[in-house]
């Protein structure tokens, strides 16, 4: 009978695949350390560049931020220059009501009115004078509604009636009416448009 020993081959075939276990072991370690590796630098190369376009996009905003900084400055100024050239425009458009006021008082005013102080305060004047009679003072507020051109809406604030001392020479005392009105002026612009409507419509007839 024959007999084999077979104890060094199961030890040795042991011992191979032990080796073989380990060399796998050790080579899928390294695959998984070479991904790891790769994809932690695609990672980096990916946040490098959303830095990148972060600090591209921030200096951006910075610059319209100081764009918007200079277009709100452009804003003001314009602004402001509206707001000048709208008062040079109110003073060329209202440094003739004085002298229309006047020769409107003077072309409304009946004979037997005297008046005397005048008082504007923006666009409301107040007239104070002494009238002869109620009616002088019916008369005068009839002239200035229906025909002028500069004045608007006038109201009577108050008459009264007081005796004046007697003249010289006279022994009576006259009875006259002290009265105050309040009148509005028109606009430059409508004042001056009145006249011209009135002559067009004086043509057209």
């Amino acid at each position: 009978m024959i007999l084999i020993n077979l104890l060094p081959h199961r030890e040795a075939r042991r011992r191979h695949r032990k080796r073989s276990f380990f060399v796998g072991l050790g080579v899928s370690a390294a695959g998984g350390l070479l991904v790891a590796g790769l994809w932690y630098g695609e990672l980096q190369q990916l946040t490098q560049a959303q830095q990148a376009r972060n600090n591209f996009l921030r200096d951006e905003i910075s610059k319209l931020e100081g764009q918007i900084k200079d277009i709100a400055t452009l804003r003001a100024e314009i602004d402001g220059l509206k707001a000048r050239q709208g008062a040079v425009e109110d003073l060329q458009l209202n440094r003739n009501v004085p002298v229309h006021l006047l020769d409107e008082l003077v072309r409304l005013t009946p004979e037997g009115i005297y008046l005397s102080s005048i008082k504007q305060t923006d666009s409301m004047v107040q007239l104070s004078g002494v009238a002869q009679t109620n009616e002088r003072v019916s008369e005068f507020l009839r002239a200035a509604q229906s025909n002028s051109p500069w004045l608007d809406r006038m109201e009577l604030v108050e008459i009264k009636a007081v005796n004046q001392p007697p003249a010289a020479g006279s022994r009576e005392s006259r009875r006259l009416f002290e009265f105050a009105v309040r009148v509005s002026l028109k606009q430059p612009s409508a004042a001056a448009s009145a006249p011209a409507t009135a002559a067009s419509g004086a043509k057209a007839a």
